[in-house]
């Protein structure tokens, strides 16, 4: 864990206000530069943006249901809401109102607006998100829930929802303050590798560009809570729940930037034949593929690349495959219902992960393509030998 030097820590420990007014320079001596100020690449953004609107995604959902167990605790106990948790739910409902775009609306338009809180698809600020990270990328792009990202927002819910009023307040100033180092380093990372102007990044400039950037006044209202409800014999407590909640959010990134940065492998797009059904999957640009001869591959001329489930997603189409089965009915073969072409599958070897069709691949990121043979029509006889090849 890290700690405070002693110089900062009797500065901090003056008053509240001090402690607020020093978290910066807290932050800049035990993480120095973000991991997003690292230089990114496009194809890092292409492992990276979609699980940072994971990230975008759940945040106001945890805020929220992080106040689910203080209430519950007080109904089961027949007692009386604290203030602190009154103080911790009313900056949470706040930042949940804000992510949703209703603070926004009510701003520029007045109550009368109130009904277009619903137009969630193009206010939430994760669509917001979502609609510039496909601009960036030049594709649609669906929130991805890797397993660091799932471990992350697990950690974040349970600090966000602490039954420790100054545990919770330091993890709540601690995303605040973080997000807006995180943001505006992404925001000049992404710059650099993009065509988008800047400024026509929406998420980004509501956050922390223009003027008036929202995440100062979010740092101000968390630091308005450490006045109210953290007191001096408990500042010592802050500050190390603050640093351990800001180094979860630090080093959540620097596992973004490293799985991006695995030069091992990309994602390739890949698509049906008119285009309705369109996925990616995630392998090295020099592909080992399968060519089978069963039945099945043969007829429909399939060359196999097996991967996990959690390096396949499909982006369009979803509602347009078939499905067929037969045999024993274990594999999947899923195919598009309007030109019949079968892009992928869930195969019988591999039931919990997908088979991609090599032939369905965009050529484009695949530096070289080498293909061993399998003898699908003794199947059972020769699955074991693929299986030790594989591995």
């Amino acid at each position: 864990m890290n700690t405070a030097s002693p110089d900062i820590t009797r500065a901090m420990f003056d008053s509240s206000e001090s402690l607020c007014a020093h978290l910066p320079e807290l932050v800049d001596e035990q993480f120095g530069a973000h991991p997003f100020q690292a230089e990114l690449s496009a194809g890092d953004l292409e492992t990276l943006l979609p699980d940072y609107l994971a990230m975008s995604q759940a945040f106001p959902f945890l805020q929220a249901g992080a106040q689910g167990p203080a209430i519950l605790d007080v109904i089961d106990n027949n007692g009386d809401m604290p203030v602190e948790q009154e103080l911790t739910s009313v900056v949470g409902n706040f930042l949940c109102w804000d992510e949703s775009g209703g603070h926004n609306v009510l701003m520029r338009q007045g109550m009368t607006a109130l009904p277009r809180i619903l137009e969630t698809q193009r206010r939430f600020h994760a669509n917001l998100f979502r609609r510039d990270a496909a601009r960036i990328l030049g594709r649609p792009v669906k929130a991805n829930y890797s397993s660091a990202t799932q471990t992350y927002l697990r950690a974040l819910y349970a600090g966000l929802s602490s039954p420790d009023h100054v545990r919770r307040c330091a993890f709540m100033v601690a995303f605040e303050h973080h997000a807006g180092s995180m943001i505006d380093a992404l925001w000049q990372s992404v710059s650099a590798v993009t065509d988008v102007p800047k400024d026509e990044l929406i998420y980004f400039r509501v956050h922390v560009g223009g003027d008036d950037p929202a995440e100062k006044y979010h740092q101000d209202m968390t630091c308005e809570l450490v006045h109210r409800i953290v007191p001096a014999e408990s500042r010592a407590q802050f500050v190390a729940d603050f640093l351990e909640a800001y180094a979860l959010n630090v080093e959540w990134c620097r596992d973004l930037v490293s799985a991006s940065k695995d030069a091992s492998a990309v994602w390739h797009d890949g698509a049906c034949h008119c285009g309705t059904v369109r996925f990616q999957v995630r392998a090295p640009a020099r592909i080992s593929g399968v060519r089978c001869n069963c039945s099945i591959c043969e007829m429909g001329g399939f060359l196999h690349l097996m991967v996990p489930e959690e390096d396949f997603r499909i982006l369009e189409g979803e509602d347009n495959l078939g499905d067929y089965q037969f045999n024993q009915r274990i594999a999947r073969h899923t195919f598009c219902k309007t030109c019949g072409v079968k892009p992928f599958y869930r195969p019988r070897s591999n039931p919990e992960g997908y088979s991609a069709n090599i032939r369905c691949l965009d050529r484009s990121r695949i530096e070289a393509l080498e293909l061993k043979e399998f003898d699908g029509q003794n199947w059972e006889e020769n699955i074991a030998g693929l299986h030790r090849a594989a591995a």
